[in-house]
């Protein structure tokens, strides 16, 4: 998945670094979201910002409870009406993730019928994270403000993990099909991988 990141915490797995600096990207635009923003529309298609934290929501708790070895499948995410009030739960879970993951771990990961290298599953969640900071930044911010654009250095280490855990059968449930890369930008070029369009607001 292209070069090893930083190293993280002692006796952590290197990944962990990386999963760090996404959720710091996604916690500050999380700190931005107020309850008039709830509806606002993401480029996750059909899904409103309401439910795209509760799918977030959803994602954190799995990705933390596989850290003991094992995580049950997610079910399709929970569109519940979430309050505003649930953005500081996001937050503490999003420190309670890194926790768990910024000591020594099991190698291996299993889920369903499925075993993942750690490493694998730290990397995807990296990825995940940073890139529903992305759909939050957009729904915030609106079609070409700055404030949106995903960071170049962290794009950079995303998209070898996205060219390596993202999978033909994968699309288009979990992401949409690609999208031609229209920019040389670390950040447009991920983007345009995962099925976004960078810019648009929409995907």
């Amino acid at each position: 998945m292209g070069a090893d990141p930083a190293p993280g915490p002692a006796g952590a797995l290197p990944e962990v670094a990386l999963l760090e600096r996404a959720l710091a990207w996604t916690c500050g635009h999380l700190a931005r979201v107020r309850p008039a923003d709830l509806d606002r529309t993401t480029p996750c298609e059909d899904w409103d910002l309401r439910a795209l934290l509760a799918h977030m929501e959803d994602s954190l708790d799995a990705f933390a409870e596989a850290a003991a070895g094992f995580v049950v499948p997610l079910p399709p995410a929970r569109l519940v009406q979430h309050p505003v009030a649930r953005v500081p739960v996001l937050q503490a879970k999003a420190g309670a993730l890194l926790g768990s993951w910024t000591r020594p771990v099991v190698p291996l990961v299993r889920t369903g019928s499925a075993v993942l290298p750690a490493r694998v599953l730290v990397a995807a969640a990296a990825l995940e994270i940073a890139v529903h900071g992305w759909d939050v930044a957009s729904a915030l911010a609106g079609p070409g403000d700055g404030d949106s654009v995903l960071p170049g250095a962290l794009a950079l280490q995303l998209l070898p993990v996205a060219e390596a855990t993202i999978a033909p059968e994968d699309r288009p449930s979990r992401f949409a099909r690609p999208n031609p890369a229209w920019s040389s930008t670390p950040s447009e070029r991920l983007l345009c991988f995962l099925g976004r369009r960078p810019g648009s607001g929409l995907r």
